[in-house]
Parts: structure tokens; C-alpha cells; sequence
């Protein structure tokens, strides 16, 4: 055994490119994704710096020297949307802290950081003197946001159609009778609260039945705003679904979202395409679990599938997925939901781990293709970590650690061996103080 882990440390010394913090770090990663329509980076955490900024400087170059078109994120549509009308000098924001300041639900931090700012605004200056269809957009992809949407799609029409705003608003109005999203599930399924499918449902056909009518000569930003209406009135219907089902056992409400992204990333290309007049270019950004191909983990076994699986049937070559890993650090995540975020110490991962695997290369920082000479010692099936909006170092086995074959889930691995705490916007006096002052004894 342990010369078989000497071969497999070997062949990740020589088959890596060593990042460096020099200008030409991602060269060869480029190589690899500059002629894909798809570029989907992950993060093995939602709360990591070294992921976040070097998604950042991979979808920068991708933007400045290989026409990338938008980035889809891990958020909901609408809040996203208000960062896309920033980035591309419309609405009334005056920054980026007030542009992203739609993303107000837990956990904050995944979109309100120091990183994503900073991004923002410089993307904001690549638009700048851009013709409108040439802009890079900023859109998301997730569907929690039921009620805000709602709103989305009535503020739409009652600027187009103040008729249809109004029957818009009655057919939402079902939705209402309940203090969140949540507790209209519940209520559903408890009998407590009927079901607005059918509101909905009828709600997102009529917008649908009625927009040629609402693009009467107003050009591209008016098919812009219709289009984000459109995918709002889907996500009011998605959520309903979801949130109606997610106390039934019969529904798998992992598949609900991951198809509800996949399809809205697939909208968004098409729409994005069309105006172009040849296919559009988006990276997405997202946990690896999201990323990941889904039929290469412990999911595939229990038939749940995910954005990076489907991408992969429907797009094959014209999609890469790029996964991100980390050996021990810092990161930045709550201890129950809705708690607030905190500067967490990561343990060193497990022995026999993917990333303790890395680990043992010796390499601080690298990009690893997971093709050629590591497709078959990195295509066995081995533990690999997982770390969400929570971080729970006294239960990590069973928390965060899942089976997968690297090799098949990804089509390159970055590996950061020691991370550390993305920076929140809105910081907490528990990320402040930080683990070492929180835990003085330790764990």
C-alpha cells in the first residue's frame, strides 16, 4: 500500500502545474477551457478565500482574453439580477455593497464578501465601454427566493401590462396566507394551507402567452427584462414545488433544485446565444457537490443527480467541470442554521482522504488534469470532503466526508493545502474573535 501511494504522490508531482502567484499561474488551465461553452469551477466550501479569488482571476481571464459571455452563480435569480443590472450600468445602485445587498438571506457571507465586492466592481469597469450585447452578465441560478421573485414578476408587468400585474398579484396572492416559505410547505402538507400550484402555474403560461406583446420596439433591454420576468414566474413555480414537497418523502427535493439550476443555465445560454448569434460562454460558480458529476459520488448511489451531471449528458465536450480542494486552514461558516458566521479552524482531512492524497504531493498549490497517468489512481473510490454553510469539526466523518472517484467527477482538480476564512461583508464579533478566542481549549 504504501508504495502504491508513493506512485500515486509521484505521478501528481509530475503531472501538476504548480501555482505560483505569478501572472501566467492559470496559462495551462486556459488551454483547457478557453473553447468551452460551460465552465463550471467549484469550491469544496462555501467559505474560502483562495477558492473564491481564484475562481475570480480564471473567470477574469476567461472574460478578458476568451470572450466569456456571463457567470451564473449558487444564488437566486433576483438578487443576483440586481448585481447584473450594476455590472452593466443600469438601475440606480451607486456600489457594489448596495448591488448585492438583495442577498439578505443565511448564509450571507457566500455573496457579501470582500472577493465578490471587489469582482463586482471590476467588472462593473470591463462593461463599461462595452455595446450592450457585448456585456458580461451576472446571473443565479438557485430558487429559495419564492417571494421575492413574486414580486419581481409583478413590478415587471405592472410597468407593461397593469392589467396582468394585477391578476398576477391575485394568483400570488395564495402564497401569502403564510409568514415564509417554509411554513407554506408545511402547512401543505399538513393539510393546514392549500396548494398554489395551480396559481402559479397558470401565472408563468400567461407570461409566457403574453410576451411578444410586452417587446414592442424597446430592443435588447427591454427582451432582457421579459427574460428575467420570465425565469422569476419559473422560479416562483419551482419553489412552490419545492417547498410543498420538502416535508414528503416521496419527492427528492435535491433533484427539484439541481434540474430547476441546470434548466435555468440552460435558458440563460440559449437567451445569451440567440443575441449573439453563436454560442455563449458562462462559468459557473458553485459547491463542488453541485458541480461535481453527480454518477462519481455517493449521490449517483442514492439517484440524486446535480448541475455538473446533467451538464455533462446534455453538453458532453463542450462543458469542463473544475474542482477545488484543500488539506486544512481556515474557513468561514455557522454552527447551526441561520447562526451566525464564524472563523473556523479546519482540521488536516482524514488519512486515505482525496485531499490528504494531495496533501502527501508536497505541493502547496497546483492545478492537476485528471486525465492521462491519474485517471486510473485517482478513478478509485476514496473519501473526499464537503464543507457547506455549516462546519461541524466534532462530527466531521459522518458531516462532511463522502465517497467519490475523483477522477470521474471532475476533469481537474485545483488543490490549496492550506486556506484560509473568506472575508464577510458583514461581519459577526464570532469571525471577528475567531476560533482560536472563541475555543481557547480548543475542540
Amino acid at each position: 500500500m504504501a508504495g502504491l501511494q508513493l506512485g500515486i504522490e509521484d505521478a501528481i508531482r509530475k503531472s501538476a502545474f504548480v501555482l505560483a502567484g505569478a501572472p501566467d499561474d492559470y496559462t495551462a488551465l486556459q488551454r483547457l477551457l478557453r473553447n468551452k461553452s460551460f465552465v463550471l469551477l467549484g469550491e469544496a466550501t462555501h467559505g474560502t478565500h483562495d477558492f473564491y479569488q481564484a475562481r475570480v482571476a480564471i473567470t477574469k481571464q476567461l472574460i478578458t482574453e476568451h470572450g466569456l459571455s456571463a457567470i451564473a452563480i449558487e444564488g437566486d435569480w433576483p438578487s443576483a439580477y440586481r448585481v447584473n443590472r450594476y455590472v452593466r450600468w443600469q438601475g440606480s445602485d451607486q456600489s457594489a455593497d448596495e448591488a448585492l445587498s438583495d442577498f439578505r438571506r443565511f448564509p450571507m457571507w457566500m455573496w457579501r464578501n470582500t472577493v465578490i465586492q471587489e469582482f463586482v466592481d471590476w467588472l462593473r469597469e470591463h462593461n463599461r465601454a462595452l455595446p450592450y450585447n457585448r456585456q458580461v452578465g451576472f446571473y443565479g441560478l438557485d430558487m429559495y427566493s419564492l417571494y421575492e421573485s413574486a414580486a419581481a414578476v409583478v413590478q415587471y408587468l405592472e410597468q407593461v401590462d397593469p392589467q396582468a400585474a394585477e391578476q398576477a398579484r391575485r394568483r400570488y396572492g395564495c402564497l401569502e396566507h403564510v409568514s415564509n416559505e417554509r411554513h407554506y410547505g408545511y402547512g401543505v402538507t399538513l393539510g393546514r394551507h392549500s396548494s398554489c400550484e395551480e396559481e402559479v402555474i397558470k401565472q408563468l403560461q400567461e407570461l409566457r402567452n403574453k410576451a411578444f406583446s410586452y417587446l414592442k420596439g424597446d430592443g435588447m433591454a427591454a427582451e432582457d427584462e421579459l427574460f428575467q420576468a420570465e425565469q422569476n414566474a419559473r422560479l416562483v413555480q419551482s419553489a412552490e414545488a419545492y417547498y410543498r414537497q420538502m416535508f414528503s418523502s416521496r419527492i427528492n427535493t435535491w433533484n427539484l433544485r439541481d434540474s430547476h439550476m441546470s434548466e435555468t443555465l440552460d435558458n440563460l445560454h440559449v437567451h445569451l446565444s440567440k443575441r449573439l448569434g453563436h454560442s455563449a460562454r458562462i462559468a459557473v460558480w458553485a459547491h463542488n457537490s453541485h458541480l461535481g458529476d453527480a454518477r462519481a459520488t455517493d449521490m449517483g448511489r442514492r439517484g440524486e443527480h446535480n448541475v455538473g451531471q446533467l451538464a455533462r449528458q446534455r453538453y458532453a465536450s463542450d462543458c469542463v467541470l473544475v474542482g477545488f480542494t484543500t488539506y486544512r486552514g481556515t474557513v468561514s461558516a455557522a454552527t447551526e442554521w441561520d447562526g451566525p458566521v464564524e472563523c473556523k479552524r479546519v482540521r488536516p482531512a482524514l488519512p486515505g482522504s482525496i485531499e490528504e492524497v494531495l496533501h502527501r504531493a508536497h505541493l502547496e498549490r497546483f492545478i492537476l488534469p485528471l486525465h492521462g497517468k491519474m485517471a486510473e489512481p485517482l478513478g478509485e473510490s476514496r473519501l473526499q470532503r464537503a464543507i457547506g454553510v455549516l462546519y461541524l469539526p466534532e462530527s466531521e466523518r459522518a458531516s462532511h466526508y463522502f465517497r467519490c472517484r475523483l477522477a470521474e467527477q471532475f476533469d481537474v482538480i485545483l488543490h490549496f493545502d492550506e486556506t484560509r476564512a473568506l472575508e464577510p461583508l458583514d461581519a459577526t464579533s464570532e469571525w471577528v474573535l475567531g476560533e482560536e478566542e472563541t475555543y481557547p481549549f480548543g475542540l
